[in-house]
């Protein structure tokens, strides 16, 4: 274990504040922090809400017209924010039956409600010791640091930083609450692949997740773990893909299996992780496969990348290779998610040691407070961040 500073977590509790890997000091949160992406809700809300999602970094409007088009196809609505409403009433309902007295308030990133909201809520109602639930599993810099450093945007915008603390539950990757509804949901795809008489050696498995900058990738997870390329993003997908195909038991006996990427919004100049899912299909359709199935490891519910990207575009690359197609359900409010996100609270509520804390790969389990220079962005630099050593 890494020795650090005392006091090197900014904004932290004060069982994290001294940076250990894991935290096994019980602390007494007040309430839940829910932290999304956010999304619009109606025609009127689409550019101003991706003039938000890439404020700073030069997107000329035409490819804003470009991507808006995707959301006015479901009427200007992205679904996340519905998503997150029935995410945070089966939480809070699993918390009460478990007669748990932890409120969840919930803020977005980009849209509201926003993260201050919420945080703003939370000082209000007496709140100053909050737990972050970040809804994504994986370590990079738009899936951990970036939520990391807007928490401590919003403690900076609402003048609550050294009055609210915030920590956060460990990356959730390999936890069984998230991989469960994976494996279930493959293993019943598979089955209506064989139904239909496809054989196993003519079924092809992709895993799909957010495309990210390759420089980004590399500098994802703690250097000194020494992931390579892609860096712990690639590794933690790859890992957790390993476990739910060895999960399907016979059933996926001699079918083959890759992961892949979607939703890449780089310019093609930018390395950006592959190959497109696509692309996937094209290639491995052209020798021979005539079923495959999506898996969309890298989503925790339906929102628009899934919607689109893969129900939309991957189903209409489907249609003109002339195969059959199914994707798998995401976690969503599966009851195993649902019930492995409020296990996850009591983790770090109760300062559970490390060897009870349940991983379903050899990289877990993730770490509580996130270790110096995780996650980079290499154009952006560090920009203060809550819940990790600093930078």
């Amino acid at each position: 274990m890494s020795s650090v500073p005392s006091q090197a977590v900014p904004g932290a509790t004060a069982a994290s504040a001294g940076g250990a890997e894991f935290v096994t000091e019980p602390t007494a949160y007040d309430a839940i922090l829910l932290a999304s992406f956010g999304g619009p809700e109606g025609q009127d809300e689409v550019i101003p809400f991706l003039r938000n999602v890439t404020r700073g970094r030069g997107i000329p409007e035409e490819r804003l017209e470009e991507v808006a088009h995707h959301y006015r196809a479901f009427g200007g609505v992205s679904p996340i924010n519905d998503q997150n409403r029935e995410l945070k009433a089966a939480l809070e309902a699993e918390l009460a039956r478990r007669g748990i007295d932890l409120p969840v308030l919930w803020g977005n990133r980009n849209w509201t409600p926003y993260l201050r909201d919420a945080i703003t809520e939370a000082n209000e109602r007496g709140f100053t010791r909050l737990l972050a639930i970040g809804t994504s599993a994986y370590s990079s810099y738009s899936s951990c640091r970036q939520y990391r450093e807007d928490y401590a945007q919003a403690l900076e915008d609402t003048g609550l930083a050294g009055v609210v603390q915030i920590d956060k539950i460990r990356q959730f990757f390999d936890h069984p609450g998230f991989v469960t509804p994976f494996i279930e949901g493959l293993r019943k795809a598979l089955a209506d692949v064989a139904a239909r008489g496809i054989a196993p050696e003519e079924t092809r498995v992709l895993f799909s997740t957010h495309s990210i900058p390759t420089p980004d990738a590399d500098r994802s997870g703690p250097a000194s773990r020494g992931f390579g390329e892609g860096g712990a993003y690639a590794a933690q997908h790859l890992a957790v893909a390993e476990v739910v195909m060895a999960a399907q038991d016979g059933t996926g006996a001699g079918i083959g299996w890759d992961l892949v990427y979607q939703s890449r919004s780089g310019p093609p100049s930018s390395p950006w992780l592959g190959p497109d899912v696509n692309d996937a299909m094209r290639e491995t359709a052209a020798r021979g496969t005539k079923a495959i199935v999506i898996v969309p490891l890298g989503f925790v519910s339906d929102h628009m990348e899934v919607k689109w990207d893969l129900d939309t575009e991957a189903m209409e690359t489907a249609a003109e290779l002339g195969i059959v197609a199914i994707r798998v359900p995401t976690p969503g409010v599966h009851a195993a998610y649902v019930s492995g996100l409020v296990d996850l609270v009591l983790e770090r509520r109760d300062g559970a040691a490390v060897e009870d804390r349940p991983a379903m790969t050899e990289l877990g389990p993730w770490y509580d407070v996130c270790r110096p220079g995780c996650c980079e962005n290499v154009r952006l630099g560090f920009k203060p961040a809550l819940a990790g050593v600093a930078p």
